[in-house]
């Protein structure tokens, strides 16, 4: 499977910003690797529409795992897919530390992605307090058994390790460190999935730059990168997808 980068745009983007990914669009000549950006949903319709055409699909940060209902605020998988969503994030630990969001919430979220033909993606990371104290596989490990339903088993998607210490605070753990966790996800996934859990590309995310993109993605295990902050920059961006 080729490796997957995506673009995690957060609250951040303006409609002047369709510009950057447009200008991402226009840079992925003889780029091998699947890309994507996720926009705020303000911004994905009109992304979608920008787009149309390249090969620089557009996804959503999150989901409702109803399809429909009293819940102002939120968005559907099928209202992202409506707007020209191909992919989801799903999980980050930002809705999960800052929301509440439980294994069994994102679980839940998942199957609506997949219900509404969406490419979810999964996020698990560990706190540095949980690193510390030597739970990070444990910890890890145990959201992807909680966090991925079984019925991913006939679908693409893909699972993204993000070290909650790392994001955007400019620390990246040892590409040893990286390594050991992406092995121990896959040893679950195939735990979980059998063959398909082999297949499902693993990202890495956490003050992905330019600079030590290539690095990162040559470790075992590294099917790809979420990258936050330096996905709103073309060129930052480019230079990751650069390392790909």
């Amino acid at each position: 499977m080729n490796r997957l980068i995506v673009g995690n745009w957060k609250m951040n983007g303006l409609g002047a910003a369709l510009g950057e990914a447009q200008g991402v669009a226009a840079g992925l000549g003889g780029v091998v690797a699947r890309v994507g950006i996720c926009p705020p949903a303000t911004l994905l319709e009109r992304m979608s529409r920008a787009l149309s055409g390249t090969p620089l699909a557009v996804g959503g940060q999150d989901c409702r795992a109803e399809a429909s209902g009293a819940f102002t605020g939120d968005v559907s998988a099928e209202m992202l897919a409506d707007a020209g969503a191909t992919l989801v994030i799903l999980g980050h630990s930002e809705r999960r530390a800052g929301f509440g969001e439980t294994d069994a919430l994102v679980a839940a979220k998942t199957e609506a992605a997949l219900r509404a033909g969406l490419e979810p993606i999964i996020c698990v990371g560990e706190t540095l307090a949980e690193r510390e104290a030597g739970r990070a596989i444990s910890i890890v490990t145990g959201q992807v058994r909680g966090s991925l339903p079984k019925s991913l088993a006939d679908r693409p998607f893909a699972v993204a390790y993000e070290p909650v210490w790392a994001i955007g605070t400019g620390l990246t753990p040892t590409t040893e460190q990286i390594a050991e966790i992406h092995a121990a996800i896959r040893e679950a996934l195939v735990g979980l999935l059998g063959p398909a859990g082999g297949r499902a590309p693993i990202l890495y995310g956490g003050s992905v730059k330019p600079g030590n993109a290539a690095e990162i993605l040559s470790t075992a295990e590294v099917g790809g990168a979420l990258v936050g902050g330096a996905s709103l920059s073309a060129a930052d961006f480019l230079g990751i997808i650069a390392g790909a």
